[in-house]
């Protein structure tokens, strides 16, 4: 059993070369705590993302609101790791994106397809080394880091920060322990006996697989997937509605002191109460942004209802289309209705005139509207 107060992280190894890198204590066990404060802020974050779940459930076409979601996150999370991307950009389509942005593009469309095909998997497949590594391969697919071997665990030395070994100012474990640990940490996430509450589990296990670092690239975006992907498959959430990447950017420094804490201080206490309050104000976030999506849903089918008279059936069909993917063409609105160009392009017209849809490219060709009202919920 583990001590929360008397934890200690791990310790400092010397390499056949030279360079000393961090070797964490394994996880795998039952874990306790005389903590107030670490109870009371659980209870909290449990509590809100019951209402997030609660409300979740009643939102008709749940699924149209998730990709949204998924998009901001991949934007985010991509964010943190240095691409420039932004929310309505990675909506576009790849030929409309310039060539000096089209790497960072990729990498944010990459996530989004990473983070779906996760969620599919665990239909079928357990939260698990193999889950990671194959969405570890979707993610480096044809970007930065496709030659850093996708969807495998690294076989050689990682750091973090720094040009080379000698300033990095991290250095994960050597990549003989990386099997070993990772399969550590894959048997806690399993472990029924050991009592401890998913939310403390997800926040111990994210601190680990940081610390581990079993890939060569990628290892931020996967440990801040994983924790959405662990909560879906322990059913704490029914769909994949949080995601803590807005948090933690939000103070990046605040993030990796306290993830650096633990490996230096031993302090998994501080790490667990920041991780916590990370959770229940995300939850909260996430619930508030829903309310207003339905408000706003409301609000412009009973525009619809009141000014499109005989387009009413068409603007609905354009409008539920809109909150999936709310940057579109006249040719997208053409398919989604089967009106004729000349007949999509005025009902894009009658969205402009009532404030539903903005023209964002200023051009009178290959022009581009978005849901502007919808995507700043966002």
């Amino acid at each position: 059993m583990i001590d929360l107060s008397k934890y200690k992280s791990g310790n400092f190894e010397n390499s056949l070369t030279g360079y000393k890198y961090f070797l964490p204590s394994k996880i795998n066990q039952e874990w306790k705590w005389d903590s107030p404060v670490i109870n009371n802020l659980l209870e909290k974050a449990a509590f809100k993302l019951g209402e997030l779940n609660s409300f979740s459930k009643l939102v008709p076409n749940i699924d149209l609101f998730i990709q949204l979601h998924v998009t901001k996150e991949a934007v985010v999370s991509s964010r943190i790791e240095g691409t420039q991307t932004e929310l309505d950009e990675a909506l576009l389509e790849e030929d409309e994106i310039s060539p000096e942005r089209k790497n960072d593009w990729r990498e944010v469309n990459n996530y989004i397809k990473a983070l779906n095909s996760a969620v599919i998997s665990l239909e079928s497949l357990p939260i698990s080394s193999r889950l990671l590594k194959q969405t570890h391969e979707i993610l480096l697919d044809s970007v930065r880091g496709e030659n850093k071997q996708p969807g495998e665990f690294r076989t050689s030395q990682n750091w973090i920060g720094g040009a080379t070994l000698s300033d990095a100012s991290f250095i994960p474990p050597h990549a003989s322990y990386v099997n070993d640990l990772m399969g550590d940490l894959e048997n806690f996430l399993h472990n029924e006996s050991n009592n401890v509450p998913s939310l403390i589990k997800i926040a111990i296990a994210h601190y680990q697989f940081e610390t581990v670092h079993p890939f060569l690239d990628g290892n931020g975006r996967i440990g801040r997937l994983f924790i959405t992907l662990f909560l879906v498959d322990q059913k704490v959430l029914t769909k994949p509605l949080l995601y803590l990447s807005a948090f933690f950017e939000n103070n990046k420094s605040l993030y990796y002191d306290n993830l650096t804490f633990v490996r230096t201080k031993s302090d998994m206490t501080q790490w667990i109460k920041y991780f916590l309050i990370g959770v229940h104000d995300t939850a909260e976030k996430s619930a508030n942004t829903l309310s207003n999506v339905l408000a706003l849903k409301e609000k412009c089918e009973l525009e619809i209802n009141q000014s499109f008279g005989r387009k009413s059936q068409s603007a609905s069909i354009l409008l539920q289309n809109l909150l999936k993917k709310p940057v579109i063409h006249v040719n997208d609105v053409k398919n989604a209705t089967g009106l004729s160009f000349k007949a999509a392009n005025d009902l894009v017209a009658d969205f402009i005139k009532v404030g539903i849809l903005k023209e964002m490219t200023g051009q009178q060709r290959n022009r581009i509207f978005v849901f502007e009202s919808y995507l700043n919920l966002f």
